[in-house]
């Protein structure tokens, strides 16, 4: 498996459990959602850097 695979797998499971576990889409508005901005900047710098070492 390649790291840009890993990467988005492991993305898409932490994303699945931010929806069922922490409820960041929710209706009201918290400091969580701020979490799910986080993880997603993580996961661009993580393919960047997969991508990066691929090539």
């Amino acid at each position: 498996m390649s790291k840009t695979n890993l990467a988005i797998l492991i993305y898409v499971i932490g994303i699945i459990i931010g929806m069922f576990v922490l409820d960041i889409w929710s209706a009201e508005t918290s400091p969580k959602a701020i979490l799910g901005m986080i993880w997603t900047a993580l996961f661009a710098i993580a393919l960047y850097y997969a991508e990066k070492k691929e090539n």
